[in-house]
């Protein structure tokens, strides 16, 4: 009994710490007489306290790590995210999660600050496959769509990145919104970033093929004509497009299955292909420099 007792307590203590509202009160449970309740209902609620807590456990976990990188001298990055090791979170949990590593990188303003911004592509690019000698803010939500990222921007408004990379749509897509509302949108990411951001260096990143039953429901011949309208708005509003579509298509325009888990989401393959990418944009830009020199 003081065993559960003592499960409850602990849990009151992380609600606090973590400014968790739960609809009954953990502090007037605890205060009063535990004669007053049935054993199995300590037990009961206990665990249920418990159930509810422990996702937001392990992601305190990789927001210390997270901080541990910040401070570290060689070689900073986000953990490795894949799509095993994410607990199912709420929508404003992982948001959550997001405000506090941008938090993080406003307060400890790491060298060569880069964010990538997106969906579960972004949010599941291994830390370890990123390039490196740089500090990888990663901004990225699986199932996210334009809508939900312009929304977010001002999340990590107040760090200062060197590079900012953005790749949304395909959720997009496979939900029925229009090209023109998808447009429109990128648009307007483009141009908060640029206000916000004045002196950080934005990347428009193309939306990838896919195949299997995805191609079914959105035809890759659609994606490739919204790439070609993303490169001019990149190019009217003055940012770099990335495009990284060239790289995973087939003979057919599908996405390669060497790259892909599931014909939508990328394996270990595809993210070395995708790192790759990164790698040669930023030798373009040490070239131009030595170049202006």
């Amino acid at each position: 009994m003081q065993q559960a007792l003592g499960a409850v307590t602990d849990a009151r203590c992380i609600c606090e710490r973590w400014q968790i509202k739960i609809r009954f009160s953990c502090a007037e449970f605890v205060e009063t007489p535990l004669k007053t309740f049935p054993a199995w209902l300590v037990l009961l609620l206990a665990t249920i306290l418990m159930v509810v807590l422990t996702p937001l456990l392990l992601r305190h976990y990789r927001l210390t790590t997270f901080f541990e990188a910040m401070a570290s001298t060689t070689k900073p990055s986000l953990p490795a995210k894949t799509p095993a090791m994410n607990p199912k979170l709420t929508y404003k949990q992982r948001l959550f999660i997001l405000k506090q590593e941008a938090n993080l990188a406003a307060h400890n303003r790491p060298q060569h600050l880069t964010v990538l911004a997106g969906d579960s592509l972004s949010d599941w690019f291994p830390a370890d496959l990123l390039p490196p000698e740089r500090t990888w803010l990663n901004q990225g939500i699986s199932g996210e769509t334009s809508a939900g990222v312009l929304r977010r921007l001002k999340l990590f408004d107040q760090t200062q990145p060197e590079t900012i990379f953005v790749m949304i749509g395909i959720n997009d897509l496979l939900r029925g919104v229009t090209d023109e509302t998808i447009l429109e949108n990128q648009q307007q990411i483009v141009r908060y970033l640029r206000r916000v951001h004045p002196n950080s260096q934005i990347v428009v990143q193309s939306i990838l093929p896919h195949s299997g039953e995805q191609s079914n429901t959105v035809s890759n011949a659609r994606i490739r004509q919204l790439n070609r309208q993303l490169k001019a708005i990149a190019l009217a509003e003055d940012v770099t497009y990335l495009d990284l579509h060239p790289l995973f298509t087939d003979a057919q325009g599908n996405l390669r299955a060497d790259l892909s888990s599931d014909g939508l989401h990328l394996n270990s393959q595809g993210y070395l292909v995708w790192r790759s990418a990164l790698q040669m944009y930023y030798s373009h830009l040490e070239m131009e420099a030595r170049t202006d020199k």
